[in-house]
Order: C-alpha cells, then sequence, then structure tokens
C-alpha cells in the first residue's frame, strides 16, 4: 500500500487542526520488491507462545523508526494480548497503515511505502468480510522514503512573548509534531494575553516531492481581548455557595487570563472538601466582550481517618492517627484531631503522647489565606526530664502557590519541667513564623527537587523562670537521580538551629535542640547529644543545647519495581550557646536500609550503628521501621 503526498496538495501535516486532506494511493500489490530491504533494520518481535510469527522490516539508514514504529504496532498489542485469531490480526493490520504512516509523518517522512502481508497477501486488500480464519506469518515492511525541510515555516500574527518551537523554521526536518505546536503555542500566546477565543484560522501547508520540501504557512484568528464574565456553579450539596465562590476566588471582571482559571481550580482543590472539579469556558462570547465559566464540583465525604507508625529497636514504636471532619460548620472548615503516641516499649525512656486540635477554614480575608485555631497537649516522658506543656493559639497560612507556603501564628504556651533540678514552670507568649519551598517531583519519594523551609519563633516570658529571645531554624532537602529512569538517587539533608537571647536555664525545654533518632542522627539512640550546664542536685543535668546542626546523606538504588536499597551516613553537633557558640560535641552514624514501594509511599527498614563523636558503647545496632523515606 503507497502513501504519499502529491506534490501541490496540502500535507497531512496538521490532520489534528482539522483543515488539512490526506491523498492515498493503494496497490494489491505490493511495491516494496523494488526497496532495498536485505541487510536493513529489522526482525521478528512478539510473544514467543503465540501462534503468529510477526516480522518488521525498515529501509533506511534512520534508526529511530523502527523502535517508533514497534511501539505503536496494533499488531504487537493484539500479539502480546492474546488476540490472535484472523479477524483480530487482519483488523489490527489495517488500523497499523495509518499508525505507521502517523510516525514517518512526524519524522518528515512524506513518501512513504508501507506493506503488511498477511501469509502473503496485502492487509488492505482483504475486505473485512473475508478476514482468513488464522493468519501465520505478518510481514511489515516500511520504506520512509527521502526526508523533508521546510522551505518555510510562518506563523502569524503571533501575540509578544510566544515562544515557538525553534526546529519549526526554514532548514529545519518538517515534522508533524512541530506544526501542531506551532499552532498550539500561538494559539496559547493569544489567550495569555486576554484573546479567550484565539484559534487557528487557515492552514496552507505543501509537500513538493521533486524537492523534498514543505511550505508551511499557519494563519491565527486572534479574536478580541476578554475579560471574565459570571460565574455559574453547580454540584455542591453542604457547602453553602457562598462560601464556595470565596473559596474559588473567581476573578470576575478581570482581563482573561488562563493561569488566573488554573488559580481557581488549585484554591478548591487544596481545600480538600471536592473529589472532582469541571470548570468550562462558555463557546460564546457575552456582552461587552465578556466570557463567561461554568463551575461544576463534586464533593468528598465528609469524615476521614488515617494513621502511620515507625518503629526502633531502642526507641520502641510510635503510632500516630488522625480524624478529619471536611465541612464542619458548612463553609468548608475542616477539623482535624492527631493523636501521637511514641517511645512505646522504649529502653531509655517512657512514654510520650499528645493530643491536638486544629480548626482551619479557608478563604479567610483573601482566597489564598486560610485561618486556623489550634489547641495542643502533651506529656513527654524523657530519660533526663518529664515534660507537660499545653499550647492554645491562632493563625494564618498563605498558600502563594503549589511550591511556596507561608505561616504566621500566636500562640500562648504553658511548660513543666521536672528534672534534677527541681521543678520549672514555663510562661509565655510566641508568634511562630515560617516559610516553605517545596520544588521536589514527589513528596514521598522524591528523585529530583529540592526543599527549603526556614522559621522564626520571638517569644516573650511572662514570668521570671522565662526569658525573651526567639529561635530560628532551617533546613533544606535536595535530590539528584541519573541512569536508566532514575535508578540512583542522591539524597541530602541538612538542619540548622538557634536560639538568640535568653540564657539556657530559661529557654523553654521544647526550644532547645537534641541530637540522636529516626529523625536526625541514625544509629544514635534518641536525644542521646545534649548538653550539661544546668546543675542540679546532684551535679549538672542533660538538657538539649541551644544551638544545633545536622546532616544526612542518602545514596538509593531501586533494583526492582518495587524495591530499592539505601546507604546513609548521619552527623549532628550541638552547642551550648546561642549562635553556634561556646562548648561543643558531637556524633555520627551509618547504616543500611531496604525500601518497598507501596501506594502510599514506600515502606522503610533500616539498620543503624554509632560511627563516631560521644556515643554510649553499649548502644549497638538500631532498627528502624517506617512509612515513607527518612526525609
Amino acid at each position: 500500500m503507497r502513501l504519499l503526498l502529491k506534490a501541490g496538495t496540502a500535507a497531512a501535516c496538521l490532520l489534528a487542526l482539522g483543515v488539512v486532506s490526506v491523498s492515498a494511493q493503494s496497490s494489491g500489490s505490493s511495491s516494496s520488491s523494488s526497496s532495498p530491504f536485505s541487510g536493513l533494520f529489522g526482525g521478528s518481535e512478539g510473544n514467543d507462545a503465540s501462534p503468529v510469527d510477526i516480522d518488521f522490516q525498515v529501509a533506511g539508514t534512520d534508526e529511530d523508526i523502527l523502535p517508533a514504529v514497534r511501539n505503536t504496532s496494533l499488531l504487537l498489542n493484539a500479539q502480546n494480548e492474546g488476540r490472535v485469531t484472523g479477524q483480530d490480526i487482519l483488523a489490527a493490520a489495517r488500523g497499523d497503515y495509518a499508525r505507521i504512516l502517523g510516525v514517518l509523518y512526524d519524522e518528515g517522512y512524506y513518501s512513504g511505502v508501507i506493506d503488511i502481508k498477511l501469509d502473503g497477501r496485502e492487509a488492505a486488500s482483504i475486505a473485512p468480510l473475508d478476514a482468513p480464519k488464522v493468519v501465520h506469518k505478518v510481514m511489515v515492511t516500511v520504506d520512509p522514503g527521502p526526508r523533508f525541510r521546510y522551505s518555510r515555516a510562518d506563523v502569524a500574527p503571533v501575540a509578544p512573548g510566544t515562544e515557538l518551537p525553534r526546529d519549526y523554521r526554514a532548514g529545519e526536518v518538517a515534522r508533524t509534531g512541530d506544526m501542531k505546536q506551532a499552532a498550539t503555542s500561538a494559539v496559547e500566546g493569544w489567550r495569555d494575553v486576554g484573546h479567550a477565543k484565539a484559534e487557528v484560522a487557515e492552514t496552507d501547508i505543501v509537500a513538493d516531492h521533486a524537492t523534498n520540501l514543505v511550505d508551511s504557512r499557519i494563519l491565527l484568528a486572534p479574536g478580541p481581548t476578554l475579560r471574565f464574565g459570571k460565574m455559574s456553579v453547580r454540584g455542591q450539596q453542604r457547602l453553602s455557595e457562598r462560601r464556595l465562590r470565596k473559596i474559588a476566588g473567581f476573578p470576575e471582571g478581570e482581563r482573561f487570563d488562563p493561569e488566573k482559571v488554573e488559580d481557581v481550580r488549585k484554591r478548591l482543590r487544596r481545600s480538600g472538601i471536592f473529589s472532582a472539579i469541571t470548570l468550562s469556558e462558555a463557546d460564546y462570547i457575552g456582552p461587552n466582550n465578556t466570557l463567561d465559566v461554568d463551575l461544576l464540583v463534586v464533593e468528598q465525604k465528609l469524615r476521614r481517618i488515617g494513621g502511620g507508625f515507625e518503629y526502633s529497636s531502642i526507641d520502641g514504636l510510635s503510632v500516630t492517627g488522625y480524624w478529619l471532619h471536611r465541612n464542619l460548620l458548612g463553609g468548608g472548615e475542616r477539623l482535624r484531631i492527631d493523636f501521637d503516641v511514641e517511645d512505646i516499649g522504649s529502653s531509655t525512656s517512657g512514654m510520650d503522647n499528645t493530643l491536638s486540635a486544629r480548626l482551619e477554614r479557608p478563604a479567610t480575608l483573601h482566597p489564598d489565606i486560610t485561618g486556623y485555631v489550634a489547641a495542643e497537649a502533651s506529656d513527654e516522658q524523657e530519660e533526663d526530664y518529664d515534660l507537660k506543656s499545653a499550647t492554645v493559639g491562632l493563625g494564618f497560612t498563605y498558600l502563594h502557590s503549589e511550591e511556596i507556603t507561608a505561616d504566621i501564628g500566636l500562640q500562648f504556651r504553658a511548660l513543666r519541667v521536672d528534672d534534677d533540678s527541681g521543678r520549672t514552670n514555663f510562661r509565655l507568649f510566641a508568634l511562630p513564623a515560617s516559610v516553605t519551598w517545596d520544588k521536589r517531583d514527589e513528596p514521598t519519594d522524591a528523585k529530583r527537587g529540592f526543599w527549603i523551609s526556614g522559621s522564626a519563633t520571638p517569644f516573650v516570658g511572662l514570668q521570671d523562670e522565662t526569658g525573651s529571645g526567639a529561635q530560628l531554624v532551617t533546613e533544606g532537602r535536595g535530590y539528584y537521580s541519573l541512569g536508566t529512569e532514575d535508578r540512583y538517587t542522591l539524597a541530602g539533608r541538612a538542619r540548622l538551629g538557634t536560639v538568640l537571647g535568653p540564657d539556657i536555664e530559661e529557654t523553654p525545654r521544647d526550644y532547645l535542640f537534641y541530637s540522636g533518632g529516626g529523625g536526625t542522627v541514625r544509629g544514635q539512640p534518641y536525644e542521646s547529644l545534649g548538653v550539661e550546664v544546668i546543675e542540679g542536685n546532684d551535679g549538672f543535668i542533660k538538657t538539649g543545647g541551644m544551638s544545633m546542626a545536622i546532616i544526612n546523606a542518602e545514596a538509593r538504588l531501586k533494583v526492582r519495581e518495587q524495591i530499592g536499597v539505601v546507604a546513609f551516613v548521619d552527623a549532628g553537633r550541638i552547642w551550648t550557646e546561642g549562635g553556634f557558640s561556646g562548648e561543643t560535641d558531637w556524633h555520627a552514624g551509618a547504616g543500611a536500609g531496604v525500601r518497598y514501594d507501596t501506594p502510599i509511599g514506600p515502606l522503610r527498614f533500616d539498620l543503624a550503628m554509632p560511627v563516631g563523636g560521644g556515643y554510649d558503647d553499649d548502644s549497638g545496632v538500631q532498627v528502624y521501621i517506617g512509612l515513607g523515606q527518612a526525609f
């Protein structure tokens, strides 16, 4: 079957635009005998157990065509799925003519010859109702012919700032993909500057077979500049329409911008209320050059529960869980109650308990600001101290984008610490603020990108035992992958923190810094590295330090589709004073682990041991089990 573009006819290069036609000629006998196929790219492919032998032969020197033809072939799909009756093979073969032709066009070949023979008969010459009962041998031969290049590649008019494909220009290979992308980019360029109904008005694409050149011209109709009109809403059941509009933040009256439409979609999605969101632009232009939008939503179930766990052979078992209500008061308010039980069965400390509640209200003050009130109570029984604390507060989270988040709050905190120095009570107001920039490709198992966070927590003591100052913490994580399908991943994390202002005795204990355990230095016992500067009844007592630096490095290797192995080394240093000054000590740990991918993240199993610095010689090898990567 010979499929070609006649000289002077419009090419089938832009079928997706719906304005170009194909000219095809077919002959019952193959013309491939005149093409030198012997010794060229080809070979059998398929299921060894299949009764059908499928062979591909491609003429010429372009090694990319054969894999592309095989990847698109319906014949191979049918064989791999076990659909090998004569009718199945004939239907797949007839469909392969167009699919292979599309491969040739996308590589700049417009004079191709495609033969598909079923036991020696050209598939195109077999009527669908005359399909053979059995097919034993399928032979696919492709002669791409000469490669075409652009003699002209124009698209006009183009909006300012539009980026066209760099290969869509005179002298380059005339690929259909570049033509389609040029048209798409030109339309998107006009939409980006407010011309919502921009479209391709005309295409004039001519392939000259005498010179192997393509003359390509694409004419656009930008249409008028439009403003957003009205937004109609449908589908909400428990959420009030007024609050739905507040959360969406639809920019009525503003100049049309597709990014603003996407912003509306993102706000609705991150509210957590909806399982499906559909935003549709009106087909017509409204009065005064406005464009209406229709919003259809489907609400999720109101309630959700979840949990997680982590196990260490020294620190014991940690269990977390939560209960969530997505629309507590009918305005999209989200109530989440969390519990956290740690150090269950720990050999070094008692059990820690934390219970917290947080009520969030999206679109508070601004569509991208979520207001919240929160309360937390905890009871920590560590080796060197017991800490009971309660915190209540309110705050605001600003979601600048999917990548950048900022948070600020106001808290009242009460803490009671019992240690060898006696009982110390802390009362304070705190103003925690943080900014996070997340550029990871996958939060639970990142292969590329980075994550950066910085926080500052100024606090004011309300009694003599509590000082005033600020805790500063910054953390960065980076990921880089290489190899086939990113099999090898290098991951690193660095965390710095310090407390400025008060003396260590006047600083709330949970603002101080420890090192050791699964979240800091694996292989070292939990919170094993601190400082001893506060005097107790029987000498100096151990507390956290005023400054901290933690470094973690991992090398991750994917050995199978769902199984990976990891080698890691961690190190930590603690200082007695703020600003990374005063006496200091450090320790390190190293180990290896296994990862097993699950739908909710990798299951983690690590073995680690101390390798340097101050540590207990009897700590030995520690085991860590959890869900998700260590960082």
